[in-house]
């Protein structure tokens, strides 16, 4: 009897699917997968692929900006209950009223959003390129959605600019205090801070650095570093351990779990693999219109 690993790969292999894991899902969905990464990244190298099936491992939002950009691939989440607690913190009847109060402002939006959002949005960002999306723009006010902690820490490197933020937020990364900062600090004297920028600012101003998961695990191979106090959702240890063996990586809080990414197990993938449901779709409509919104963004990076 095959094992649940070689039927993935065998139907696959059938289904010319490609397997997408975000960093934050559990180890044994990322040893699965083709890909590993964050969510804008996976869905742009899914785009490169001559894949017919996107089996996309992460949230709702991650899957709709994959079948954004990879409209004639079939893209499935392998449970339809993984959603975003973040990008339903803002809706378009809500952007639109924030539009109307502030009419010269450019709509910058976290790409942890839903499509239709996107869709009333001038540009798009991630955690990693927000501040050079912010700057690339002409206008000084700026109505930054839906992350009001990430949209404050862009505030922080541009105060030139006037920034009207909506009140999302990462119910996970919240969980991060600074007590959690300072007693891994007195735990693992030495190391390296880290944290992401969806963190409150009074843990960002105690971290080494605010930086995106893609960035995280890039400065983790920094040689004259060994030991990292990580700020973020726990599921990055798992690949920061595997990628770097040899160097310590501690959780700065081990709180720090989003309930929504640890959905999708294997056994899922299976199944979606199998029975094709689940399917991903954003109206065309919406679709085209969000599309202009990460391509601008995808311009400047």
């Amino acid at each position: 009897m095959p094992n649940i690993t070689e039927k993935i790969n065998q139907l696959k292999k059938r289904r010319q699917a490609v397997i997408l894991a975000h960093n934050y899902q559990i180890g044994a969905v990322q040893d699965i997968a083709d890909f590993v990464g964050d969510s804008l990244g996976l869905s742009i190298e899914a785009a490169k692929t001559k894949s017919d099936v996107i089996i996309f491992c992460g949230v709702h939002f991650m899957a709709e900006t994959a079948q954004i950009l990879s409209p004639q691939k079939k893209v499935i989440l392998p449970d339809p209950h993984a959603g975003c607690p973040m990008a339903d913190m803002i809706n378009v009847e809500q952007l639109r009223a924030l539009k109307a109060a502030h009419s010269r402002a450019a709509v910058v939006c976290y790409v942890n959003s839903s499509a239709a959002v996107k869709a009333e949005s001038d540009i798009c960002c991630t955690s990693a390129n927000a501040v050079k999306v912010v700057k690339s723009l002409p206008q000084d006010e700026i109505i930054f959605v839906p992350d009001k902690y990430l949209g404050h820490f862009v505030s922080t490197k541009i105060p030139q600019k006037k920034f009207i933020l909506s009140d999302g937020y990462c119910p996970s990364h919240i969980r991060i205090t600074p007590e959690d900062i300072q007693a891994a600090r007195e735990k693992h004297p030495g190391a390296y801070v880290m944290v992401h920028p969806e963190c409150r600012p009074e843990v960002i101003a105690l971290a080494d650095a605010a930086l995106s998961t893609g960035q995280m695990i890039k400065r983790a191979a920094d040689p004259n570093k060994n030991a990292f106090i990580v700020g973020t959702e726990v599921g990055l240890l798992y690949t920061l351990n595997k990628r770097y063996p040899g160097k310590n990586f501690y959780a700065a809080s081990e709180m720090c779990v989003c309930p929504n990414m640890k959905l999708i197990t294997p056994e899922k993938v299976l199944f979606a693999l199998e029975d094709m449901k689940n399917e991903v779709l954003v109206p065309p409509e919406i679709a085209a219109k969000a599309y202009l919104a990460i391509e601008k963004m995808i311009k400047i990076i």
